[in-house]
């Protein structure tokens, strides 16, 4: 079969197959965090008293509220997400990232890195954006009153709603800033991973391993989510808000950095911090440890070659 590849590399269809799994099967496990992490995030917003204070006080407000199954509220709409946005990022930051390798198969460096990242990110995010918007409504709509939730069973039970209550373009309300932050958290995480990996690597102290992996994704979260955390408050509020007397809440991105800096602080563009980084961290850490794996599996087991790595 490596020879079909004709120059025994993992096909683009395959790196774009292994993407979404890898991020489908870490959102099983980080599913929860994303809850708490939006329901942070929407707290106090409009000048409201906040709901929440702490990332803990949420999730047992949940609990108590909705049951253990509230925990996973939305999670068919994280999985569409993952099967089209993180597909499509990943696909297109591996195949980008082997176009960009040096003659003597080195990888690229930092700044070309990220900008992979950048481009990855923003295709990712504008193909994202409809499941994007269902899990936002999802996983908010247990914090409204009864009469106010919009009740969706699913996500495709979301975007059909969506269509035909609000419009087809409604599923890509917040694009802009859907793909301004995957192109910083792309930027950050592909690159910061990738760099965080090689680094590790050279001091000696490393093998190509899942114990290196795990080292340089929680760097990568931590880098990702101090960058991207008020691009991703903007994009959430956006995301979720309604018409009030015919007229949207906000008038974009900045509209909602500045009135979220006058309400609540300016530090409440990082709210939900905790849960973010506790989503973002090990949503990371589980991708790219999933996709190292099957990566390296199929290199070994359909290409025959046993000395490939993960490719990142």
């Amino acid at each position: 079969m490596a020879s079909s590849n004709g120059n025994g590399e993992i096909p683009k269809s395959i790196k774009f197959l292994f993407g979404g799994t890898a991020g489908c099967a870490a959102t099983l496990f980080v599913q929860p965090l994303d809850l708490v992490k939006n329901r942070m995030q929407l707290s106090g917003e409009g000048g409201k008293a906040r709901e929440h204070k702490t990332s803990f006080h949420a999730l047992r407000a949940i609990l108590k509220n909705e049951g253990v199954t509230g925990i996973y509220t939305g999670l068919s709409a994280g999985l569409l997400r993952q099967a089209t946005y993180t597909t499509t990022r990943l696909g297109v930051y591996t195949t980008l990232f082997d176009k960009f390798k040096g003659k003597d198969g080195s990888p690229p460096g930092f700044f070309t890195k990220a900008g992979i990242g950048v481009t990855a990110g923003a295709i990712g995010a504008f193909v994202g954006t409809p499941a994007e918007i269902s899990l936002i409504r999802m996983t908010a709509d247990g914090r409204l009153p009864a009469a106010e939730r919009r009740n969706y069973t699913s996500a495709f039970n979301a975007l059909s709603r969506i269509t035909s209550e609000e419009g087809i373009l409604t599923l890509w309300r917040g694009a802009g800033p859907t793909m301004v932050r995957a192109m910083v958290v792309n930027a950050a995480q592909l690159a910061s991973y990738s760099q965080a990996k090689q680094t590790l690597k050279s001091t000696g102290y490393f093998g190509d391993n899942i114990f290196l992996h795990f080292c340089a994704s929680m760097i990568s979260g931590l880098v990702t989510t101090a960058a991207s955390m008020p691009v991703d408050i903007a994009k959430t509020r956006i995301q979720n808000m309604k018409m009030i007397d015919g007229k949207p809440e906000y008038r974009g991105a900045l509209d909602v950095v500045y009135k979220t800096m006058r309400n609540e602080g300016f530090f409440s563009l990082w709210k939900g911090f905790t849960p973010y980084y506790a989503r973002l961290g090990p949503h990371t850490v589980l991708t790219f440890i999933f996709l190292e794996q099957m990566n390296k599996s199929y290199a070994k087991y359909v290409l025959k070659d046993d000395s490939a790595g993960g490719g990142l």
